[in-house]
């Protein structure tokens, strides 16, 4: 009897993973991604530790910053890390939510597996109960406009509990609702650029003395010890271009021949800088912002006439200047006139820590502005900076869309329990997906009874009995009991649920669609050659 030859169709090194393996293996890896981060939801969430090979440290709770930072190599895990930095991109907040909402939505369709329901069943059932999901988002929330105040300052404050900046989180609600109602356009529709909002972080003071500056904070110095250190009422000039001379576009020679030739070039060279300068003096200009660099002479006479520069700023911070200060852009000095001047009540020199820093302050209406994070070390600055920025995003969310949930848990269990009502009037197997969407969404509840050292069955069963007649119910996790979230004022932007439950509801259907990994192996990286010198 012939023994069967074994047939290869993969080239050496490939690895397969057929049928229930590979769903099972793509399952465990994204369950281990959200318990990863699922220890950090929450007020009570705790903080992770991360070093890298360097020796750098990062101390946070934030999701989306933990899992890039941890260099995740499985393809399933970093599909998770993909839906975390969608919800970063889309709202700025809520990145946990959404990857442990993607977890949990895994884990109970490993359980409709083992019961023999196909993956594409449970894909339809994920989907029906996605859409309908967003529909039900849409009819519980509560709408909002930016004269309600009150109400963006307990949304930015919601977002910065539980992260590294809540020692302070009134003072820097009350900056950070400030800075984006300055920043917001209404035309058509409300409009709001993030980038609007300049984030400077500075070492020294604390969390709580961190400022909003009516205008823009430049990590730049004088160039010009002579030039005054404040300057009121300033006129400002914002060139794009060197304050020079150029070099030739094409390779030139020029010889000279005589001192006085010698003379004459360099006498050209300075009445060129010098007309450049007078240009700015004649605008009435007192403050001068270059993209580009400015010569020593050029730096000299606009000393002299009391004029303020800086140098090589960058595009963006020019950007910003111009709406701040309401400054054109100026290319060519021989078109400049007093009409592309922008206003400031006060640019000055500040010295902050070690470094010289210049504020333009006390800008009129100013379409851009500064948050200058203040904090003891550089660990505790950058945690409050991702909590600004979560805050921050939270307040355009909610403007952006005029609607807001509260939180505490309370909108995923009014989900659930409306999705569970809608999977009765569906029939096959589809309905058994849906309840698993409905039963997926009390994860989030369970996860902050959890952090917060509360026993997590007897705080649903509790909610779920509150949430027959109020569907704010939520939880109190400081005191252990059961609460109207929205009287408490602990207020979301409905975009943040909306995005997760569409973000996690993709990526479960996606990953459980899969039944054949097809792996390479991986190379290892090609040695750096080594010198002669280095082989001696």
């Amino acid at each position: 009897m012939n023994q069967q030859q074994p047939i290869f169709i993969l080239p050496e090194g490939y690895s397969r993973m057929i049928g229930k393996d590979a769903q099972r293996s793509n399952i465990l890896a994204a369950k281990q991604v959200a318990e990863t981060v699922r220890t950090t939801l929450g007020p009570k969430g705790m903080d992770k530790m991360l070093v890298d090979s360097t020796g750098e440290i990062i101390i946070t709770n934030d999701g989306v910053t933990i899992l890039e930072e941890m260099g995740i190599e499985h393809p399933a895990a970093k599909m998770l890390v993909e839906v975390a930095k969608t919800q970063e991109n889309e709202v700025g907040d809520g990145t946990t939510t959404a990857v442990v909402l993607a977890g949990e939505l895994l884990k109970n369709a490993e359980d409709l597996l083992d019961k023999n329901i196909h993956p594409t069943v449970i894909s339809k059932g994920y989907r029906l109960a996605a859409e309908r999901a967003q529909e039900i988002l849409n009819r519980i929330a509560e709408n909002i406009t930016e004269q309600d105040i009150g109400l963006l300052k307990k949304i930015a404050s919601t977002a910065m509990t539980g992260k590294g900046a809540e020692t302070a989180k009134e003072i820097l609600s009350e900056l950070v609702v400030r800075a984006v109602i300055q920043i917001t356009e209404r035309k058509d529709k409300i409009e709001i650029d993030i980038d609007n909002i300049k984030l400077e972080k500075k070492i020294g003071d604390g969390i709580g003395d961190s400022e909003l500056i009516s205008g823009i904070v430049l990590d730049k110095e004088r160039v010009h010890s002579g030039m005054p250190t404040k300057v009121k009422n300033a006129k400002i000039v914002l060139i794009n271009s060197a304050l020079e001379i150029k070099n030739t576009e094409t390779e030139a020679k020029i010889q000279i021949t005589s001192p006085d030739q010698l003379q004459g070039f360099l006498f050209q060279e300075e009445k060129i800088l010098k007309d450049m300068a007078t240009k700015i003096i004649n605008s009435g200009a007192n403050v001068v912002f270059c993209q580009k660099g400015i010569d020593d002479i050029a730096q000299h006479y606009l000393a002299k006439n009391k004029i303020y520069a800086c140098r090589r700023i960058k595009k963006s911070d020019i950007d910003k200047l111009a709406k701040a200060t309401n400054a054109k852009i100026v290319t060519n000095l021989d078109d400049l006139s007093p009409e592309d001047l922008g206003k400031a009540g006060l640019v000055e020199s500040v010295k902050v820590k070690d470094e010289e820093m210049t504020y333009v302050r006390d800008c009129e209406n100013p379409k851009a502005v500064t948050l200058l994070i203040r904090g003891g070390t550089e660990h505790v600055i950058d945690e409050a900076e991702r909590a600004v920025k979560d805050a921050i995003g939270d307040v355009i969310a909610a403007l952006k869309d005029s609607k807001v949930v509260a939180g505490a848990g309370s909108v995923e269990i009014e989900l659930s329990k409306k999705l569970k009502e809608f999977s009765n009037t569906l029939t096959g197997r589809e309905q058994l997906a849906v309840q698993s969407f409905a039963e997926s969404l009390e994860i989030i509840p369970k996860t902050l009874a959890e952090n917060a050292g509360l026993d997590p069955i007897d705080i649903l069963t509790e909610l779920k009995l509150q949430h027959t007649n109020n569907k704010w119910a939520g939880i109190d996790v400081f005191e252990g009991k059961i609460i109207d979230a929205w009287k408490a004022g602990i207020i979301e932007p409905l975009k943040i649920k909306t995005q997760a439950v569409k973000s996690a509801s993709e990526v479960a259907e996606l990953i459980l669609r899969i039944d054949d990994v097809i792996a390479g192996e991986q190379k290892p990286a090609s040695p750096v050659p080594r010198t002669n010198e280095e082989e001696m």
